[in-house]
């Protein structure tokens, strides 16, 4: 049995110090070792972690809220459970002690939690049904296996091989993020969310999925009566996020989603509702006018800030906050709301999830519409004819919506699944074709990222064409881009976000609904829109979606002018042998000339150089680090 190092397990724990600064500590015994860092939220004064059940032969360390926590004691105290603290933490070890590995169907909220039960000699990890809380882990070359919230607990680890899996940079270029189980690293996996995972001392870990969402349209009532009862859930999904020991409040964007939440914490609590907001000096960005209207309808305690167009100051900050390539770069805004909303509470509620769910993206609307022209043209047609079409018409990035055309015929060129994946992907397929070096193609073998979408359309519980994009959006985007992002940001400033649209009773109740009252001709969350009519302005109901983004092209053109070719044409992209270099020099000069409109692709390169620079950074402290 291997002893652990405590200065090691001190480390570990001190990396993710951002995540919890309210305290820390450590358990060890033979063979096993815990670090927490704690962030108060509930029950201050007694909370602290791990913690232990009575007999101290079942210890936890964990990360979340779990909401009906108070409900659980109650049921675990007529058991014959005995708890010295109030709160949710001490109802993992008792569930654990009466259900077992079944203790997490009993929980509602999120969570990254280790259990260790020494008379059973069993390590028990589990992650929430949605992914909203991370777990990262690996089984080291030495026969341990460590685990912790973020990748960077496990970069302190010498004997952690940090040989980069080829397969994650090409999801990562398709998709802009490594989503779920993989990671960058060949040596790490992310637990998925809805996961467990069993070890037993002696024997190999056993992960298993414990919950899925099942598309079962089964809903027979009226559609009024399906606005109240979706109000009525989303109602009782924020009331339960509401408990907290220290200041709370909301971000508020002025989209849907955002106004919802807000809407229903305004008539769940008598003071006024912390509000924060964050505009742009480009207009064209900025949603703060919608934010203040509904601000100004509930009365809120609003904040707001307005971030400059030139706000890159962030991007070697990104690359050390997210450990891996995350090439989303509302990351920018979302980390500076997080950084508001700090200044005035400790937990921020969001409408995270909400596109998801009720079918609020473009690309869904996009995607319903290529499919009926799918559905009428057999795929030999389709292909030779649109195929042709998309080769030959001009990539006009300068012209209006109708007259760019390329991508849509592209896309009616594709299967189903392959069109799905051209909409949503930040690298087409040709480029990331003639991006990549020869060397990195001979390691694919041929892999695509389209596998990750075939493997995920397979196990949905649906084929109708809106539930299979909306299940794997839920099982890649939200967990991987979203969820990440949120994550990442809110933790790097100590603020805990809730996401009460993320509900697992509520997600489930909407995945029974019709997929018309999602998507309804070209308007998404349909029924969402309409049971919110009488809490907010038309105005904010029923504008445009705008997004969260940032003016890249003028960036790359303007004041990253100079850094974008020192890092892309000199850096450690050059050096990486990974990619075309021809391909990554005609990117920049055609962008920087304005023959082309390449702002995402250099973006997803230009964070990728960062990931690399903070890996070298990494490497270069931990000299004993093993190659692969």
């Amino acid at each position: 049995m291997r002893n652990i190092e405590r200065d090691l397990l001190h480390r570990m724990n001190e990396s993710q110090y951002h995540r919890g600064p309210d305290g820390g500590d450590l358990h060890i015994e033979p063979g096993l070792g815990f670090g927490h860092r704690r962030l108060s939220i509930i029950d201050v004064a007694s909370g602290k972690q791990p913690l232990f059940n009575e007999d101290h032969t079942v210890v936890v360390t964990y990360n979340g809220e779990i909401y009906n926590f108070q409900e659980l004691t109650v049921e675990l105290q007529a058991l014959g459970h005995q708890f010295r603290t109030h709160c949710d933490t001490e109802v993992i070890v008792h569930a654990w002690e009466q259900w077992g590995e079944s203790c997490v169907h009993r929980f509602r909220g999120m969570f990254a939690f280790a259990v260790w039960d020494r008379n059973q000699q069993t390590l028990f990890l589990a992650r929430d049904r949605l992914g909203i809380k991370p777990l990262y882990y690996s089984l080291l070359p030495n026969g341990m296996l460590a685990f912790s919230s973020e990748l960077k607990a496990l970069m302190c680890i010498n004997e952690l091989p940090r040989a980069i899996d080829p397969y994650a940079i090409e999801e990562y270029f398709a998709l802009g993020y490594v989503p779920e189980p993989r990671s960058i690293y060949k040596s790490v996996s992310k637990l998925s969310p809805g996961h467990t995972l069993t070890l037993q001392r002696g024997k190999q870990p056993r992960v298993q999925q414990y919950w899925d969402l099942e598309f079962n349209h089964s809903e027979t009532a009226t559609e009024q009566q399906l606005q109240e009862e979706l109000v009525n859930r989303i109602r009782e999904a924020v009331d339960i996020r509401l408990v907290s020991e220290v200041p709370l409040g909301a971000f508020l964007s002025g989209g849907v989603d955002s106004s919802s939440v807000v809407a229903m914490m305004a008539g769940l609590q008598d003071d006024p509702v912390n509000t924060c907001a964050i505009g742009f000096d480009v207009s064209s960005f900025d949603e703060t006018d919608y934010a203040r209207t509904v601000a100004d309808r509930y009365k809120t305690n609003h904040h707001e800030e307005i971030v400059k167009s030139d706000d890159f100051g962030l991007l070697d900050r990104l690359a050390s906050l997210y450990d891996e390539p995350y090439a989303d770069s509302s990351a920018i805004p979302t980390y500076r709301v997080c950084e508001l909303a700090k200044k005035h509470v400790t937990v921020a509620l969001s409408g995270d999830g909400g596109d998801e769910h009720f079918a609020g993206y473009r690309r869904h609307t996009w995607h319903m519409k290529e499919e009926k022209l799918r559905g009428i043209l057999p795929y030999p047609l389709r292909r030779n004819l649109f195929g042709t079409l998309g080769r030959f018409y001009p990539k006009a990035d300068w012209a209006p919506k109708i007259f760019r055309a390329k991508t849509t015929f592209q896309a009616l060129a594709k299967h189903s699944l392959e069109a799905y994946l051209h909409s949503v992907s930040v690298v087409s397929d040709d480029l990331r074709n003639s991006l990549y070096s020869d060397s990195l193609k001979s390691e694919l073998q041929g892999y695509q990222a389209i596998e990750v979408f075939k493997k995920y359309a397979d196990q949905c519980s649906r084929s109708d064409p809106l539930s299979t994009i909306q299940y794997i959006d839920i099982k890649t985007y939200l967990p991987g881009d979203i969820l990440t992002k949120v994550d990442r940001a809110s933790m790097a400033h100590a603020l805990e976000v809730r996401v009460p649209l993320l509900d697992h009773k509520l997600v489930e109740w909407v995945a029974t609904l019709d997929p018309k009252l999602k998507l309804n001709g070209s308007m998404g969350k349909y029924l969402l829109k309409k049971s919110m009519e009488d809490h907010l302005p038309h105005d904010v109901l029923y504008r445009k979606k705008m997004g969260f983004g940032v003016p890249l092209a003028n960036w790359f053109r303007g004041p990253l002018r100079a850094e974008l070719k020192q890092r892309l044409l000199n850096g450690c992209i050059a050096d990486s042998n990974l990619f075309n270099m021809d391909t990554v020099t005609r990117l920049v000069d055609e962008h920087l000339s304005g023959m082309g409109e390449h702002s995402t692709p250099i973006w997803t390169l230009f964070m990728f150089e960062a990931f690399l620079e903070n890996e070298t950074r990494t490497e270069s402290e931990s000299p004993a680090v093993m190659a692969g």
